[in-house]
């Protein structure tokens, strides 16, 4: 009944079906099938990537503005050391599947109901809710327009999609896109610098309005709200101190580093700890919970850790330009029974403890008690804890100073006093990016603040501190990578030029099994029987081992079950007689040759997303790598090994 019944009288020529002939309305249905014809060639005209693209941002705003409204009433890990090893080209089971989207939403949102507790964000785990989204948009932008799945396009909404997670946290799409850059590649295309920013804005924007819609803000303003000086913000002799904290944050940053790597590595190769995480995560985690929650207790030890102050009023307090030393000199604040919004400093003062004394106990509890909490199995972001530990180190280096300069520092006959909520400011910024070996936490201060009167302070202490940073420990990410151990491969530092002395004959590997044009099918057979490769190299003849291409195994299997060995006597069939019944073959593209450097290999393999490269010298194949060997070979030239 479906078959096609010829052209309808009065109709416009096209021929139609019965069930369309016998249906309802059939004029009606016609003209809404030919309207949205139209209107998808209309909206696919500019490129249809921008509105998936807009989407994205749009939904994840949502999302990340629902999670704040739930948590205001009342999948573990963070994600992005898995991101980087997929964007490096490795692919990771059920990473981006979207049903894990709803068990990410409600782990995270029971995450960030624990507050103080445990002391945890949200950046990572959104990165990942983005990405989940994209990949899934992707697939519908796919089957839409009918066209096949496309790895660099799918590659396009992952880099975009990283850039929205951070921008619909903090309301910053600019520091969003860079931070994507840094910590996502080593490389980046500036046509997704323009997709990235084109959603980042859309989340962002979507984000802050919705913050005007709930009534919570007359007008899209910034996330923490500061108060500081625009004339006169700092003086010149002020920039050493700000460069002091920079090297501070370093130092400390490179202590949390290789603190927090040793324990996570120990918890998943301790045997006890091991098998508990295995077997029993709800126990763990309850175990861990308890003792920080034991610790943070408010009447308790937390009295000293402002443990009843969210992570956004952690932030507003210590961005205060007002020194809480100076003010507390001749009077003493009382501790309110109930949490005083006007007053959220007065959570750190204590008769007996100072200012100081409350800000150093913060730093060296929350320093352990944060890489404790990086064990739970629990979904959760380490970046805004780290932010805020950088504004603790910078504020009591700024109150110190406001001690030590209590009328200010005189500069040209004229003195400003110290404002200690600017080294809070450049605090969070260098320590943060110590930790994450970034610089954009610079300019995400300046858009979580809306003031930008510190850049020139703020950015010296994060270069710093990075210099510190960077030439000593991996970033948290790639340490996370490096503990997981996921395929991924580690960076060489630019001052070890040996990496340029160092060439692929050196570390290839010479045992690669070819196939030549005038091999027997027997010997075929046998190769392919023995071997469990994914594609062997395919060269001109047995003498001469030219590399002219590469056959897939599967492919091959395929066509030597469709054409057996012929048994005709005086003929001996071999390869080129199945390439030639139709077996395809890939060109080859790309090689290395035996003279390559290790610096020149790494940095295509990272280029491109490569797995592996034949190597070549005249043409000739002779051995092969892949990221096996390029990680040994970079772990060879970091730590040489002992000489026998």
């Amino acid at each position: 009944m479906e078959e096609l019944v010829g052209l309808r009288e009065g109709s416009s020529g096209d021929p139609v079906t019965l069930q369309e002939l016998w249906g309802p309305c059939p004029h009606i249905r016609r003209g809404i099938r030919g309207g949205l014809e139209w209107l998808k060639q209309k909206l696919f005209r500019l490129g249809e990537d921008w509105y998936f693209l807009m989407t994205l941002g749009v939904l994840m705003a949502l999302v990340s503005y629902a999670m704040n409204f739930a948590i205001g009433h009342v999948v573990r890990g963070s994600g992005i050391p898995e991101l980087k090893t997929m964007l490096a080209g490795v692919i990771l089971e059920d990473y981006l599947d979207i049903k894990n989207f709803g068990a990410k939403v409600v782990g995270l949102s029971c995450t960030l109901a624990t507050g103080s507790t445990l002391f945890l964000g949200k950046v990572g785990p959104f990165v990942h809710l983005s990405v989940m989204i994209a990949a899934y948009l992707g697939r519908v932008r796919t089957t839409t327009i009918g066209e096949p799945e496309n790895k660099s396009k799918q590659n396009e909404m992952l880099v975009a999609a990283a850039a929205v997670g951070v921008a619909t946290v903090f309301a910053a799409p600019f520091s969003g896109v860079l931070f994507s850059i840094e910590v996502m590649s080593s490389h980046f295309s500036v046509w997704d610098y323009w997709r990235g920013f084109f959603a980042a804005t859309c989340g962002a924007f979507m984000f802050r309005l919705l913050a005007v819609f709930n009534s919570e803000q007359e007008t899209i303003t910034s996330l923490y709200k500061t108060s500081f000086r625009v004339d006169v913000p700092f003086d010149l002799p002020e920039i050493f101190f700000f460069v002091a904290l920079g090297g501070i944050c370093g130092i400390l940053s490179c202590a949390y580093l290789f603190c927090q790597r040793t324990f996570l590595s120990f918890i998943r190769t301790n045997r006890f700890s091991s098998k508990l995480l295995a077997t029993s995560k709800p126990v763990y985690s309850a175990l861990a919970t308890l003792l920080l929650a034991s610790i943070t207790y408010p009447p308790g030890v937390g009295h000293f850790l402002a443990s009843r102050l969210s992570m956004k009023q952690h932030l507003d307090s210590l961005f205060d330009n007002h020194s809480w030393v100076l003010m507390t000199q001749n009077s003493s604040p009382p501790w309110p029974e109930e949490l005083d919004p006007q007053h959220l400093w007065w959570e750190w003062y204590h008769p007996q403890f100072t200012i100081f004394g409350t800000l150093a106990f913060f730093l060296v509890m929350k320093f352990w008690m944060l890489i404790l909490a990086t064990t739970i199995p629990m979904p959760a972001g380490y970046f805004m804890p780290i932010f805020i530990l950088g504004a603790a180190i910078g504020r009591l280096l700024g109150e110190a100073l406001a001690v030590a300069f209590p009328e200010g520092i005189v500069a040209g006959g004229v003195t400003n006093p110290i404002m200690p909520g600017g080294y809070a400011l450049a605090g969070a910024a260098a320590f943060s990016g110590a930790v994450t070996h970034t610089i954009s936490t610079a300019l995400l201060a300046f858009e979580l603040t809306g003031q930008i009167v510190h850049a020139l302070p703020v950015l010296m202490a994060v270069l710093a501190a990075n210099a510190i940073a960077q030439s000593c420990q991996p970033s948290f990410y790639d340490g996370t990578i490096i503990v997981k151990k996921l395929p991924y491969l580690p960076r060489i530092l630019g001052r070890n030029i040996g990496s340029h002395h160092v060439r692929v004959e050196h570390f290839m590997n010479h045992s690669i099994t070819t196939l030549a044009k005038d091999t027997p099918l027997e010997e075929v057979v046998k190769v392919v029987t023995s071997t469990d490769v994914a594609e062997y190299p395919l060269v001109e003849s047995t003498e001469s081992q030219i590399l002219v291409g590469i056959v897939q195994r599967a492919q091959l299997v395929q066509a030597l079950q469709a054409e057996p060995p012929s048994r005709a006597p005086g003929h001996q069939q071999c390869l080129q007689d199945i390439l030639a019944r139709g077996c395809p073959t890939e060109p080859v593209t790309l090689t290395l040759f035996s003279e390559t450097t290790l610096h020149q290999a790494q940095n295509l393999f990272k280029l491109l997303n490569l797995q592996s490269l034949f190597v070549t010298s005249r043409g000739r194949a002779v051995g092969c790598v892949s990221w096996v060997e390029m990680k040994k070979a970079i772990s060879n030239l970091t730590n040489p090994p002992a000489p026998k």
